[in-house]
């Protein structure tokens, strides 16, 4: 029942309650959660609805009579608030120019268009916050979450983000939606809790989608998340009978979602993993983490690209650097043109596929010998890419460098490291007084007609993609650098590495799920040389970013290294298969 008395709706449950979120549109789904509420004996009366009711499906309206029909306790979610106001957005905040951003704009239009005008009226008089008093406990439920009705909040997210949130609502716990993705957290005694969403899968490689039943207890509650299995089918035929997009058609049927601009990289992980949650006690501990999954182990298919790691000596000493360079570190000597010589000639008798040499560092024009190694690999008929800062290393080579790309033409690529679009913001990275010489360097090979590439580093988290390559455009119009900032291949954006805790690496089951959809791991088409420091032999690694990891080592010889590599490291999750990046990208 309601407390007509309270400024905030209050539901004391005597029985067992049906939290759901996220109907999205999915009359299909919508309907099936009611059937399996009558088969678990819970009345309408006893479910309580998250919001956003009305999203990517094909029935906006039928699902908001259903709900409301029933008389259900309903939230106010951003959708309901933006369908209220007619407002030419769904207000989840996504980022300008990303994928949920594009996506957005047809579905909601479709919504808006055909959800009625006492529908909407409904929808304005929704409240923001409910409160359901249960097992002796006091839960706020919103949308999003208590400080905003749009703000994203996943099972990863800090502990401290979580207490603070609660602590906003004066009460036991939160009960919240909005993110789709159900999970259960005990945060200093207070709950929170999300039961997903019915409308929509978890993401989990299934077609279902979820909801949570609590029963209160003489000592507290319990939490039992549910999967609802629904006519995924038809959901998916209705969506496409519509004129909507396939994105989201597809993914009700394959139950993996069509891009990731909103999750975390630990939910990224958990892609294709079918969920399998198990009943918490409140008050209690949350649920023992499960078992991490089998990690994906990658073939080596052919051998597109060989890196050169030249030594990791450099002129900078940058915050953040992949493989720690600096004017001190040579844990990885300058490796002797003989060695790349022999590798290149092992590559001309197995590697048939090997197309291109890339040169890395550290900076590679430190290497007294990097000239003679360009040199040897152009004149073999290799494409050859130096990675480098552009900086005094590289432009004391300039004469010698212009007249190997005289003679070579194309084939000789040079990609310059500028990590931002800004002084303040490359040099925060690269240190004081790295943003003008490298921006010479850069002007320099631009003029020569090197059509040279640019390398930055970028954060999702500080700013979109396309923020940050409308940064670029701006700068290269300036300086007049003939660089197409909208090619990946022209500005090349790598993604900020962390080791986050919880993130091991890449399940089979999301390698197997993704892979068709266009993720990749720079292991499945290339390997890098190194030369250790004290060491005579060549050490070839699976990857440019793990040179020091020695279960990445494959040995001295390009037939040893064929064999299959294990996306176990954290960077193979936030680098390759999430983060979309690449140190190839070949023009």
């Amino acid at each position: 029942m309601f407390d007509g008395e309270a400024a905030v709706p209050l539901i004391t449950a005597t029985g067992p309650v049906l939290i759901f979120g996220g109907p999205y549109s999915n009359i299909q789904a919508t309907e099936a959660l009611f059937d399996q509420a009558r088969r678990l004996g819970i009345a309408p009366d006893q479910m309580i609805c998250t919001g956003d009711i009305a999203a990517y499906g094909a029935d906006p309206q039928a699902c908001v009579d259903l709900i409301r029909g029933h008389r259900v306790a309903t939230v106010m979610g951003n959708c309901e608030e933006q369908l209220a106001r007619n407002a030419p957005d769904c207000g989840c905040g996504f980022a300008a120019g990303s994928a949920c951003d594009r996506l957005s704009a047809g579905w909601f239009g479709y919504a808006n268009a055909r959800v009625d005008a006492a529908a909407k009226r409904w929808m304005a008089g929704l409240p923001r916050r409910i409160d359901l008093a249960i097992g002796g406990r006091r839960l706020a439920i919103v949308h999003g979450a208590p400080s905003r009705i749009n703000r994203f909040v996943f099972g990863s997210d800090p502990e401290a983000m979580l207490a603070d949130e609660i602590a906003l609502t004066g009460v036991d716990g939160v009960i919240a939606g909005h993110c789709g993705l159900g999970f259960t957290r005990m945060v200093g005694g207070k709950l929170w809790h999300n039961a997903g969403a019915v409308g929509l899968p978890a993401n989990d490689g299934t077609p279902r989608g979820w909801f949570s039943v609590l029963t209160p207890h003489g000592d507290g509650f319990s939490i039992t998340p549910m999967p609802l299995a629904f006519d995924h089918g038809a959901a998916a035929f209705a969506m496409r009978a519509a004129g909507l997009a396939e994105d989201y058609a597809g993914a009700i049927e394959t139950g993996v979602w069509p891009n990731f601009d909103i999750l975390p990289l630990a939910e990224r992980a958990a892609t294709a993993m079918p969920l399998a949650p198990a009943t918490v006690a409140v008050p209690g501990d949350a649920p023992a983490a499960a078992a991490p999954p089998a990690d994906a182990v990658v073939a080596l298919e052919r051998l597109e690209t060989l890196w050169v790691n030249t030594g990791t000596l450099c002129n900078l000493a940058c915050g953040g650097c992949y493989i720690e360079s600096s004017p001190r570190n040579d844990r990885l000597a300058y490796i002797a043109p003989e060695i790349v010589a022999s590798l290149l000639d092992e590559a001309r008798e197995l590697q048939p596929d090997l197309r291109e040499i890339g040169f890395t560092g550290g900076e590679p024009f430190m290497n007294p010998a990097i000239l003679p190694m360009l040199g040897d690999a152009l004149d073999r008929g290799y494409r050859v890419l130096v990675l480098t800062n552009a900086m005094r290393p590289m432009q004391r080579h300039f004469d010698a460098l212009r007249a190997l790309r005289a003679a070579h033409g194309a084939k000789l690529a040079v990609r310059v490291s500028l990590d931002h679009f800004t002084p303040s913001g490359h040099e925060a990275l690269r240190g004081a007084d790295s943003w003008q010489p490298a921006l010479a360097g850069l002007r320099a090979l631009d003029a020569a007609g090197f059509a040279p590439s640019v390398a930055a580093r970028f954060d999702p988290a500080l700013a979109s993609e396309a923020e940050v390559r409308a940064g670029f455009a701006g700068l290269f119009a300036d300086e007049g650098l003939a660089i197409d900032a909208t090619d990946p291949a022209a500005l090349v954006l790598f993604a900020e590495l962390t080791t986050e805790p919880g993130v091991a690496g890449v399940a089979a089951a999301a390698w197997q799920a993704l892979r068709s959809r266009g993720a990749d791991a720079m292991c499945r088409t290339a390997r890098m040389v190194v030369q250790r420091k004290g060491e005579s032999r060549a050490s070839i690694v699976a990857c440019t970013l793990l040179p020091y990891e020695a279960r990445f080592d494959l040995g001295s010889t390009l037939a040893a290294s064929a064999r299959p590599v294990a996306l176990d490291h954290p960077y193979c999750a936030q680098f390759c298969v999430f983060g979309a990046s690449s140190c190839m990208g070949a023009r």
